[in-house]
């Protein structure tokens, strides 16, 4: 079993069921689209939020008991989602097809992290977007939530996949996230938002 299927295959929702602030944000900032890809999305609370602003939402995850979760939250909103087990170390990333991606606290070895945002890159339309929300390596010293091993969080070099975008938004600050038991407090972060020419 992995560690987020043990962790998600409990009652309560680990990080909420209200979608990060960021990704509530970007929506009233951003033209979304139609198409979203919600990358290790887990439980579902950004994706059933996207669902409701009338985006049709497929979800990639490889934990089980999250993508339970988030049909369920899905339910009880009103909504539907499409989820997929997706293993990112395995993952055949399409050419072109989203209007926009979110990736909201993904986490990943510098070797996934790497190829993640390179598929990322090639998933999104001409014209769309990739939305994110990560922990900067300054959270380390936090201790309000996010991974324990500093390789695993974000810098500001990672984004240099996307230099030929534009960068509607990107910044590295302080924020307070109370996003359930997983996050609480002041925190670290790097916003992304950019458009693919």
């Amino acid at each position: 079993m992995n560690k987020w299927q043990e962790r998600f295959n409990q009652m309560d929702y680990v990080f909420g069921k209200e979608a990060n602030v960021f990704i509530q944000e970007a929506v009233e900032q951003f033209i979304i689209g139609k198409n979203v890809l919600a990358v290790a999305e887990g439980e579902g609370r950004n994706a059933v939020f996207l669902a409701e602003q009338g985006c049709d939402v497929t979800i990639w995850d490889f934990a089980q008991s999250g993508l339970d979760k988030a049909h369920a939250l899905a339910k009880e909103k009103g909504v539907q989602l499409k989820t997929k087990i997706q293993d990112l170390q395995e993952a055949d990333w399409p050419t072109e097809e989203y209007d926009a991606i979110i990736c909201v606290f993904g986490h990943f070895n510098p070797e996934l992290r790497k190829q993640t945002l390179k598929g990322i890159r090639q998933a999104v339309k001409t014209g769309g977007l990739f939305v994110t929300e990560v922990y900067a390596k300054e959270q380390i010293d936090y201790g309000t939530g996010g991974p324990k091993d500093v390789t695993y969080l974000y810098d500001m070099e990672d984004f240099e996949v996307f230099s030929d975008w534009e960068h509607l938004h990107f910044e590295k600050k302080e924020v307070v996230r109370e996003e359930g038991a997983g996050h609480s407090g002041l925190s670290h972060v790097i916003q992304f938002v950019g458009q693919k020419r």
